[in-house]
């Protein structure tokens, strides 16, 4: 039999007695439930710890989604599961300014975090420091800009082809 799943509160206070506070306190809204690694020297470190400790457990990374927030940051959201070990589910945050779009990469900890963090880069410039193939995903390798960008101007043409919008 499973375990019952930890809740937020729970998974958050195991992470601040291994590591302080380098997260901040959970959110709970009707969607979602998350924390935010305050201190991006921690994310790698923090990361590894929910995959690897046994009350955790974090085996599967099912989704990494980029976000430009319009304010000047961008963020990164991780979604966690206990796939098949204790079934809780969990969601961290990471935020970056658009100046220095620089977050650690967790492709070292998580497969599945190898072509999220590409397609993030592609569209948003997020640039995942340790990724070691991070290039373009979606557009071509010569394409300007990183189109979901708040401030991203849709170019006109592309090798004498009008772009459509």
């Amino acid at each position: 039999m499973q375990p019952k799943p930890l809740t937020i509160d729970e998974i958050a206070a195991i992470v601040r007695d291994k590591f302080g506070d380098v997260i901040s306190d959970p959110v709970k809204t009707p969607t979602a439930e998350f924390f935010t690694i305050t201190d991006l020297e921690y994310l790698q470190a923090v990361m590894y710890f929910l995959r690897e400790d046994d009350r955790l457990k974090f085996n599967y990374l099912y989704c990494l989604s980029g976000v430009d927030n319009a304010d000047g940051t961008l963020s990164v959201v991780y979604h966690l599961e206990s796939l098949g070990i204790h079934g809780h589910r969990l969601e961290v945050k990471a935020h970056c300014t658009v100046e220095k779009p620089e977050i650690p990469s967790v492709s070292e900890i998580w497969r599945t975090a190898d072509w999220h963090e590409r397609e993030a880069y592609d569209l948003l410039g997020i640039k995942f420091i340790g990724h070691n193939d991070l290039r373009r995903i979606l557009c071509p390798e010569d394409w300007e800009g990183h189109p979901l960008r708040k401030d991203y101007k849709v170019a006109e043409y592309y090798h004498g082809i009008r772009v459509p919008y």
